[in-house]
């Protein structure tokens, strides 16, 4: 009997010990994920720090100019083919007032 108490001894111990060792380890690795973090945080400092601010060669003002007038060109596009390939019309007449006058015309007296 003293034999299988000594070893009931000496496997609490090492139960015990076994027990350490796993919060020893959890808490490196508590430790080692928060100073992952700062690095992170401090790199990403650095970085903005770092970083050139951003010139525009081409400002957002004229960038919006641009797209309404490349909206304004596909738009006459469209009249000018629809009206005169496809309508049977004279190209050129999608564009002038006395045409859109005559569809409003047409559009309000059937109305």
């Amino acid at each position: 009997m003293p034999t299988d108490a000594k070893e009931k001894t000496v496997t609490r111990e090492s139960g015990k010990q076994a027990e350490d060792q796993k919060k020893k380890q959890q808490q490196e690795e508590t430790t080692d994920k928060a100073t992952r973090k700062e690095q992170k945080k401090k790199r990403r400092e650095e970085k903005k720090k770092n970083k050139k601010p951003r010139r525009r060669i081409f400002p957002i003002w004229l960038r919006i100019i641009v797209v309404l007038l490349l909206a304004a060109i596909a738009l006459a596009l469209g009249l000018i083919v629809g009206y005169g390939v496809i309508g049977d019309g004279n190209p050129m007449d999608a564009l002038e007032w006395e045409t859109w006058q005559h569809i409003i015309d047409i559009v309000v007296k059937e109305g």
